[in-house]
């Protein structure tokens, strides 16, 4: 991304609010629970991409707090859309705008086309859609907002919720540890159908997130961007911790973030040394129910995820290595 340079995220390590741009296309007013993450990273992602956009949202937190009739927190084309059919819609749209283009009658830049959705619209109800989209190579971008359960419902399990956790469909107790499977790895998910671009993102660190956001805008084809959203009211975290929250996952290794860029992996935040994992769960409700051996299985396991990827990092070749036209025919 020559426009803002490769590394341009990692200049900075605190919110400078004159470097960034300051008109609003999420906007105040919305219903969002006090100390809600996701709304920071919707207000953020939006700035980043810009006015020339059309969204599609699937039904979730966002959709239900922004935009209650006759109102709305969004200043973009906003089509609001069920869980399941989000990159579908997004894809119409894309083929539309292609072929208006074609027909001489969309005028100057064309606009970008984003699909947004909660972990359930995306790594459960909407995966079979997203996937079609990626595997069809459509040029869009998905951002998922993660908060890890379905939150608007009643907080509920969905395959990203991480194991021991408590929600209403997964209670801890004699017979059980809260949610009893790992968190899915929806990033790997992504990367496996061979798109330009996935990363992680987190409102916590803006700039990292911003940059993200403003690459898979510009990368031709599929692009997908999975932020972490904290929970204050699903996670039972204090409201006024939101930031540090989204911080520690990132010091614990729970949720690192990095990108996959045709296939190569780079860590865009790096940590010199791991907190324990404790400090990310302890602040939690939602995992107070764990004891010893449970957060034991749950460090090494953290561990064992992060050093995987920082082994892909270090990788000398791209994981899904491809070889365009012209190096085919001069071979």
């Amino acid at each position: 991304m020559e426009k803002f340079g490769y590394a341009q995220s990692q200049k900075f390590d605190t919110y400078a609010s004159r470097l960034m741009p300051r008109k609003e296309f999420f906007t105040s007013g919305h219903r969002s629970c006090q100390g809600c993450g996701e709304a920071l990273a919707v207000r953020w992602v939006c700035k980043a991409i810009g006015e020339d956009a059309i969204i599609a949202h699937a039904t979730g937190c966002m959709e239900i707090v922004s935009s209650g009739m006759p109102q709305t927190a969004w200043m973009n084309p906003w089509i609001h859309v069920a869980f399941e059919n989000t990159s579908a819609v997004a894809s119409g749209i894309e083929a539309a705008l292609k072929v208006l283009s074609r027909k001489g009658k969309l005028r100057g830049k064309m606009p970008a086309v984003v699909a947004m959705g909660g972990d359930g619209g995306t790594t459960d109800i909407g995966l079979q859609s997203l996937s079609g989209a990626m595997e069809r190579g459509h040029n869009f971008t998905y951002i998922c907002w993660d908060n890890e359960a379905y939150m608007n419902t009643g907080i509920q399990r969905s395959s990203s919720t991480p194991y021991g956790a408590m929600t209403t469909t997964s209670p801890p107790g004699k017979l059980s540890i809260g949610q009893s499977t790992q968190k899915k790895n929806m990033v790997a998910i992504a990367t496996a159908h061979g798109i330009p671009y996935v990363a992680t993102a987190n409102p916590s660190y803006l700039f990292d997130l911003y940059f993200k956001v403003r690459k898979a805008i510009e990368t031709p084809g599929p692009a997908y961007i999975h932020v972490l959203s904290v929970c204050p009211t699903g996670w039972r975290s204090a409201t006024d911790l939101s930031v540090r929250m989204g911080r520690l996952a990132v010091e614990t290794g729970v949720f690192p973030l990095y990108e996959v860029e045709n296939g190569r992996y780079r860590q865009t935040v790096e940590v010199p040394k791991l907190r324990p994992v404790i400090d990310y769960l302890k602040p939690q409700g939602r995992f107070r129910h764990l004891r010893g051996k449970d957060l034991d299985y749950i460090q090494r396991y953290t561990l064992a995820q992060y050093q995987s990827l920082l082994d892909k990092c270090g990788a000398a070749y791209p994981e899904f290595p491809t070889i365009s036209h012209e190096e085919e025919g001069q071979e």
